[in-house]
C-alpha cells in the first residue's frame, strides 16, 4: 500500500512566505496553554472567582482544545483547510478580544472554551496545509521541523509573555496580543495558502462527535488531576468512562460506512507507530515540566517571573535539534536510527535529572535543554513519517490523530510521573508534618514558619521526589527507543500511501 514518494516540485518564495504566516496562529495556540500563569493573581482580584472557577478558567482551554481536534481536523478534510483556519483564526480573535475585556469570572470561562474551539481548528489545519504546500519530501522534513520547535518554544514562550504583560499593562492584555497575528493570518492567508480538501469526502458522520469527545475528555480531565489530587475514585471512573466512550468511538470508525477518522490511516508504513511514539514523546516532555517549573519556584526560590525567564535558556539549541535531525535523514541516515537516538538523548537528559540537588540551577537547565533537543528530533521525524505515510485527503484527519496522542501523552506524563515523584514526597516528609506539609511542596512551604527545619526537609523531599520520577522517564525513553528502532528500521526515509482517495474507501477497510 506504501512506495516511494517522488520528489514533487520544489516550494518557491511563496510557500515559504506562507509558512511563516502558518506559524503566527501555532506559536499563539501553544503560547496560551501557558499564558495565564502570572495572570491568574490580577485575575483573582479583579473578577473574584471562586476556587472551581478559577480551575475551570485554566483547564476549559485544553479540555475543548483536546476534544475537538480530531472533529475539526476530519472537518478540514471536508470543507478545506484554509476556509476552516480562517474561521479558525476569527472566532480565536472574537474570543481573544472578548477574554480581554471579560468581566465576570463566567464570561472568561466561556470566552477560553471559545479560544480552546478556535485552537482545534487552527492546529490540525496548520499541519495538513504543510503536507499540501511541500510536495517535497525534502522541503517537508524541514518545513515540519520548523512546526516543531515553534510549537515547543510557544509553551515556554506564553507564560514569559504573560509576566511581561502584567507586570506593565492589564491582564487583559494577555489576551490582546493575540489580534495583531490573527488580523494579519486573516489578510494573508487568503493571499497566500492554497484550498487543499477531500475530493470524495462522503458524509460527515456527526454521532462520532459526541463519541470523541467522550471518549479524549474524561480521560484527559481525569489524567491532569491525579498528580495534584492523587488517584482518587473519581478520576480512575473518569478514565475508565472515557476508555469505554474510546471503546465505541473506534468500533463506530471501523463499522460505519464514512468514518470521522478512516481506520485505513493505519495501514500507511510508520502512521501507527508515529502515533505511539508521538505520545511517548509528549509523556517525557510534560512529565518532566511538572517537576522542573515547580524546582525553580519552590525549591530554588526564584519568583515566578524568574522561574520562567530561566525556563527558556533550555530552548535555545531546540531551533538547531530539528534541523539537524532532518539533515542526516535527507544524508541516508536511516530515519529509524535518528528517531532512536533522539530518544536515548533525551533519556540523558532524564538521567542528568536524577542527579539534581536542592541547589543545582543548571544542572536542571542543562538536563531540560538535553531532553528538549531530543523530543524535538523524535516528534519532528515521527510528525514527517506520519504525514508522508497519509494521503494528502486525509491531512487534516492524520494531523489531528498526531495532536491527539500529544495531548493524551502529555497528560499521561504528568499523571504517571508526577505520582512517582509524590509517593517518593510523602514518603521523604517528616511523619510529623502537618497533613497540608505532607500533601505538596507548596503546602508544606505555606506553613513552614510554624515548624522548624520543615522547609529544608520539604525541598529535600520533593527533590528526592523529582530523582525518582526522573529514573522512570529514562526507562521509559530507552524503552522508547528500542520500540523506534524495532518499529521504523524497515520504513524507507519517505514513503507515503498513494493519494487517490479510493485507496482509502471504507470499501477497502
Amino acid at each position: 500500500m506504501t512506495n516511494p514518494t517522488p520528489t514533487g516540485p520544489l516550494a518557491g518564495h511563496r510557500e515559504w512566505t506562507a509558512l511563516v504566516v502558518l506559524m503566527l496562529p501555532l506559536l499563539l495556540v501553544s503560547m496560551d496553554v501557558s499564558v495565564l500563569y502570572f495572570a491568574v493573581p490580577a485575575i483573582s482580584a479583579d473578577l473574584e472567582p471562586s476556587g472551581t472557577q478559577q480551575l475551570w478558567i485554566f483547564d476549559i482551554y485544553a479540555f475543548v482544545l483536546a476534544g475537538l481536534l480530531m472533529t475539526m481536523g476530519s472537518l478540514g478534510d471536508r470543507i478545506g483547510r484554509r476556509k476552516l483556519l480562517l474561521i479558525g483564526a476569527f472566532a480565536f480573535s472574537a474570543a481573544s478580544l472578548a477574554a480581554a475585556y471579560a468581566h465576570s469570572a463566567e464570561m472568561l470561562i466561556a470566552a477560553r472554551a471559545v479560544l480552546g474551539i478556535g485552537g482545534a481548528t487552527l492546529m490540525p489545519s496548520t499541519m495538513a496545509l504543510i503536507r499540501t504546500m511541500f510536495t517535497d519530501p525534502g522541503q517537508r522534513a524541514k518545513a515540519i521541523g520548523l512546526w516543531s520547535g515553534v510549537m515547543t518554544a510557544g509553551i515556554a514562550l506564553g507564560s514569559v509573555m504573560s509576566g511581561l504583560l502584567v507586570q506593565y499593562f492589564w491582564w487583559g492584555s494577555v489576551f490582546l496580543v493575540n489580534l495583531p497575528a490573527m488580523a494579519l493570518l486573516l489578510v494573508l492567508g487568503p493571499i497566500l495558502l492554497p484550498e487543499s480538501k477531500d475530493p470524495a469526502p462522503g458524509r460527515f458522520d456527526w454521532w462520532s462527535v459526541p463519541l470523541s469527545m467522550a471518549a479524549v475528555l474524561p480521560v484527559v480531565y481525569g489524567l491532569k488531576e491525579i498528580p495534584s489530587e492523587g488517584w482518587h475514585v473519581g478520576y480512575v471512573v473518569s478514565i475508565t468512562v472515557g476508555l469505554l466512550f474510546a471503546t465505541l468511538f473506534v468500533h463506530r470508525q471501523r463499522t460505519t460506512a464514512s468514518p470521522m477518522i478512516d481506520p485505513a490511516l493505519f495501514r500507511g508504513h510508520g502512521f501507527a507507530p508515529s502515533v505511539v511514539l508521538n505520545l511517548i514523546g509528549s509523556f517525557a516532555m510534560m512529565g518532566s515540566a511538572y517537576f522542573t517549573t515547580q524546582y525553580l519556584q519552590s525549591v530554588l526560590g526564584k519568583s515566578a517571573l524568574e522561574a520562567a525567564l530561566w525556563a527558556l535558556l533550555p530552548s535555545v539549541p531546540i531551533g538547531a535539534a530539528a534541523p539537524t535531525a532532518t539533515a542526516l535523514v535527507q544524508k541516508g541516515v536511516n530515519r529509524a536510527y535518528v528517531v532512536t537516538a533522539g530518544f536515548l538523548i533525551g533519556a540523558v537528559g532524564y538521567a542528568l535529572l536524577a542527579f539534581v540537588g536542592t541547589d543545582s540551577l543548571w544542572l536542571v537547565l542543562v538536563a531540560c535543554g538535553v531532553l528538549a533537543c531530543g523530543i524535538v528530533v523524535v516528534i519532528s521525524q515521527i510528525t514527517d513519517l506520519a504525514l508522508s505515510s497519509a494521503p494528502v485527503e486525509r491531512a487534516g484527519s492524520a494531523s489531528s490523530l498526531m495532536e491527539t496522542a500529544g495531548e493524551f501523552g502529555g497528560a499521561l506524563g504528568m499523571a504517571v510521573l508526577g505520582s512517582i515523584g509524590t509517593a517518593i514526597y510523602r514518603h521523604d516528609i517528616p511523619a510529623s508534618a502537618p497533613d497540608t506539609a505532607r500533601e505538596t511542596l507548596g503546602g508544606a512551604l505555606s506553613v513552614a514558619d510554624r515548624v522548624p527545619g520543615l522547609a529544608t526537609a520539604a525541598r529535600e523531599a520533593f527533590t528526592h521526589g523529582m530523582q525518582g520520577a526522573a529514573i522512570a522517564g529514562a526507562v521509559l525513553l530507552v524503552g522508547a527507543a528500542g520500540l523506534a528502532a524495532m518499529t521504523l528500521r524497515r520504513i524507507p526515509v519517505h514513503s507515503k500511501t498513494p493519494d487517490e482517495p479510493s485507496s482509502l474507501s471504507p470499501s477497502g477497510v
